[in-house]
């Protein structure tokens, strides 16, 4: 037949044809084999099939327009037609009530009654009927334990499944009354009767691996509403050799008495034989499961879940046993058996994605008839109707699959919950991976620090800085610990861990600086004594001088490790973050994880927090902004980049400064300790009891002759003072070059914070930074600027200034006991001549100014002083030296 002659019909086909595509196909198709059919000719049917439809268009447009001009002339005669169609109907119902009347009168009233009673009647016999079934399945009960225990006795189980089946249904009848419970009583013996007189069997069958036997005995159990008595018969037999093999291993890190047992083997080694033959029993299972259940993937996830409840130990017992015997280091084995399941639950996945598109069998088999054949398995259920190989062409994800296939229903791996059940015992772990990375970590860490050193390592500098690459490297591997356990969702426990882990490395060198100066080590001097010999330094002040600042430099390097250490954490953090969000927008092609079930425990977990998102909207600012929200403005982005981004590691980062602080407090102890052991007597000199009054007007003995007076001079030891601090800008240019004093000048002690940043030179900020300066420093954080040897020599010389000052203010000026207003004035010309100095070096304290203020007072000034209310704690000293209170 040509495609001309068969237009109508094909035409007229179509109305038969829910989707369109379907009904292309089967045209093209024509009943012909699709290896005969030739694109040419293809491409000739596709040409005179849009040929006839084009035809078929056009005489349906033409009738269109004929139905719209018929309708538009008939339109205009409706309403007549309605008005004439009421008054019909007026008419109608006034002839009806006529010869209603007419029929009442005609009907005899004895007619009447007969018919109500013939109404009567046919309602006894419905009730009547009813009432018969019903004593019907009442007397039925009578006999039906007899009836079944004859049929148990002769093995009719299939019978007997019946009978219970139908006296199942008639419970009905006695809801509510005094025989339900009896009955039902009886029901439940005659099942369990039922249950016991197949369990041999069934096992027996199964163990067989008889399976038209199982399937047939599953009917049965469903009859008698055991179906899951018989999965549990199922689960049981199958799962014994699994479970006996768990119960009988002999672990050597989960069993106590079995570490000095040869046979006895780790857990980790024990799973991946177990999980061997685990899946071959799933595999085998695959192909016998669905010819005995109706629903074959849930069954096999039954069992699945089934063999993991029933382990003993538990498998979490087992994982806990685990983690306590290996204790700090237990994280590293934990991964190696989570990887070992994550590979066994790869290859779950497959065996589970095989037999959800299993083939249904058409019709349960008829119990009460064992020969009847059983349902189609797979190799003898072919589909009804045969589909091209060009059905793909209508084929969409997401598109129902043809009734007519024959195919169970497609399961998702959301309808199985075999996965979770693998991975729960793992999930307290996975939510404590914080903590137990910490403790790997501090473990690490006490073996660098007790490790034996070597004779190379007594520079305590060159120490510091070999373990702190030591310590990095361990630091590097718990990123992937943590993407390989936690996918992620421990970023926050991650840096925690890290943040305290360095804090504690560092804060231990810390320590030693703070608590063991005197037991530094020294090393060679590169100063001559010759050249700051007035310094009254010792050779031992100068090695130790050397000391610390090669410490101040390994400090510095260990601060350059950190920060580059800092940028890598926060790139691979913001890979995290990318992939989570990917996985938020598109889950079916962008995974978390490769087991669906694994990522729903992490994502229902505590460790997916709200401090979870905001560390990675932090990290990755892309992240942070909502689809919807507009860009933010290009002065926002320069504000962004100028603020830097938020550092990840702020404890650490604060036991770095804490730790050049120390340094510098040490360097500062050293530089100063001359001249504080020149300030240690002077609270106790004798000039401050002197007699006299400077300001009292002398004359020469015998006659009225007045001598002028002058300025007192200041003391011998405040002189010795002065000429030390003008002595240390020498000091600074020796050392001028050297970048460990460069480094953390925000930490030096008493360093005002405003005069520091006057001292340093900040770079233009008017200048835009370029495109890839802007993506880097999203990742980085900005360098500091190189200083000039003259700004750094300034800020050491202002902060030994200033500390120096709050020595002298605060530990040397209050022990002095008494001041006479001789003693006052030599004071107040020591402090004078102080003062200048340290203007002069840029360290004018406010605390020394008050001392030099209160002090030149004289009585009648302090007296009135004395009358304010409000009184500091300086003037309260002096008060008390000069005798005002």
């Amino acid at each position: 037949m040509s495609t001309a002659a068969a237009a109508p019909e094909t035409i007229s086909s179509l109305e038969e044809y829910d989707d369109v595509l379907s009904w292309v196909n089967e045209v093209l198709d024509n009943g012909e084999d699709d290896s005969a059919l030739g694109l040419t000719e293809l491409d000739q049917r596709v040409t005179g099939l849009v040929a006839s439809l084009d035809i078929a268009c056009e005489d349906t447009s033409f009738q269109l327009e004929r139905v719209i001009d018929d309708v538009s002339r008939g339109v205009p005669r409706l309403t007549y037609d309605l008005h004439f169609m009421r008054d019909g109907a007026v008419s109608l119902q006034s002839s009806l009530l006529q010869v209603r009347q007419r029929s009442m009168n005609v009907v005899a009233p004895a007619t009447g009654a007969a018919l109500d009673q013939l109404k009567s009647l046919d309602t006894i016999k419905r009730n009547m009927e009813e009432a018969r079934e019903v004593l019907r399945e009442a007397e039925s009960w009578s006999t039906l334990e007899l009836e079944v225990t004859s049929l148990l006795a002769e093995q009719n189980y299939a019978k007997a499944a019946e009978r219970l089946s139908e006296a199942n249904k008639s419970m009905v009848v006695f809801q509510n009354t005094p025989e339900y419970d009896p009955r039902r009583a009886l029901m439940v013996n005659l099942q369990n009767q039922l249950e016991a007189s197949l369990s041999s069997a069934l096992v027996s069958a199964i163990n067989a691996q008889d399976l038209a036997t199982c399937r047939q005995y599953f009917s049965i159990f469903a009859h008698i509403q055991r179906e899951s008595e018989f999965r549990n018969y199922y689960n049981g037999s199958k799962r014994t050799p699994l479970t006996s093999a768990w119960q009988e291993a002999k672990i050597s890190d989960c069993e106590e008495g079995a570490q000095n047992d040869v046979a006895a083997v780790p857990l980790a080694a024990f799973l991946q034989k177990w999980y061997g033959t685990f899946l071959t029993v799933l595999k085998q299972e695959r192909t016998t499961i669905p010819d005995i259940f109706p629903d074959p993937a849930p069954s096999l996830s039954s069992l699945f879940t089934s063999v993991l409840a029933s382990v003993q130990p538990t498998y979490y017992n087992r994982l806990s046993d685990m983690v306590a015997h290996y204790g700090d280091t237990s994280l590293r084995e934990l991964i190696v058996v989570f990887k070992a399941t994550e590979d066994f639950a790869v290859k779950v996945e497959k065996v589970f994605e095989k037999i959800r598109y299993t083939p249904t069998p058409d019709a349960s088999p008829d119990p009460t008839n064992p020969t009847s054949p059983p349902p189609p398995t797979r190799s003898n259920s072919g589909v009804h109707r045969r589909r091209s190989s060009r059905m793909s062409i209508s084929w969409r994800p997401g598109a129902k699959a043809p009734a007519s296939l024959g195919l169970a229903k497609v399961m998702t791996a959301e309808d199985l919950d075999w996965d979770q059940e693998l991975f729960q015992p793992f999930l307290q772990f996975q939510t404590e991976y914080g903590s137990l990375e910490r403790r790997m970590l501090d473990q690490a860490l006490r073996t660098l620090i007790t490790s034996e050193p070597t004779h190379e390592e007594k520079d305590q500098a060159r120490l510091l800085r070999e373990r702190s690459v030591d310590v990095l490297s361990v630091a590097e591997e718990s990123v992937d610990r943590c993407t390989s356990f936690t996918y992620g969702y421990g970023a926050v426990g991650l840096v925690q861990a890290l943040d305290g882990y360095f804090q504690t490395f560092v804060d231990m060198w810390t320590a030693n600086v703070e608590n063991d100066t005197a037991k530094t080590r020294s090393v060679e001097t590169t100063v001559s004594e010759s050249d700051l010999a007035d310094l009254d330094y010792s050779q031992d002040d100068w090695n130790y001088f050397q000391t610390i600042l090669h410490l101040l430099s390994s400090t510095r390097a260990l601060s350059e490790r950190l920060t580059a250490f800092e940028v890598k954490l926060r790139s691979q953090l913001v890979q995290i973050a990318t992939k989570f969000r990917q996985a938020r927008e598109d889950p079916q092609h962008f995974p978390l994880t490769s087991i669906k079930g694994e990522a729903q425990l992490l994502e229902q977990s505590t460790l997916n927090s709200a401090e979870l998102h905001a560390l990675l909207e932090r990290v990755d600012p892309e992240s942070s902004h909502d689809h919807l929200q507009p860009p933010p403005t290009p002065g926002f982005r320069q504000a962004a980049l100028a603020a830097g981004p938020a550092p990840l590691l702020v404890d650490a980062r604060a036991s770095v400064a804490s730790l050049a602080r120390a340094c510098q407090t040490a360097l500062q102890s050293t530089i100063l300790s001359p001249l504080q052991k020149h300030l240690a007597a002077y609270a106790a000199s004798s000039l401050w009891s002197a007699p006299g009054d400077p300001k009292a007007p002398q004359t020469v003995t015998g006659t009225d002759l007045q001598l002028p007076t002058f300025s007192t001079s200041p003391s011998d030891t405040i002189q010795r003072v002065a000429e030390g601090m003008l002595n240390l800008p020498r000091l600074f240019e020796v050392y001028a070059d050297d970048d460990a004093l460069s480094f953390s000048l925000q930490t030096l002690p008493n360093l005002d914070v405003e005069m520091l940043k006057s001292l340093v030179e900040t770079p233009a900020a008017s200048e835009p930074p370029s495109s890839h300066m802007r993506r880097a420093s999203v990742a980085a954080p900005p360098k500091p600027p190189t200083l000039d040897p003259e700004v750094v020599s300034s800020a050491w010389l202002a902060s030994l200034g200033q500390t120096l000052a709050a020595y002298l203010t605060a530990d040397v000026l209050p022990r002095i006991t008494k001041l006479t207003p001789a003693g006052a004035a030599q004071l107040v010309s020591d402090l004078e001549y102080l003062s200048n100095i340290l203007r002069a070096l840029n360290a004018a304290s406010d605390e020394l100014e008050r001392w030099k203020q209160y002090v030149a007072m004289d009585n009648g000034q302090g007296q009135k002083k004395m009358a304010e209310d409000a009184l500091d704690d300086v003037f309260q000293a002096v008060a008390k030296m000069r005798g005002w209170r």
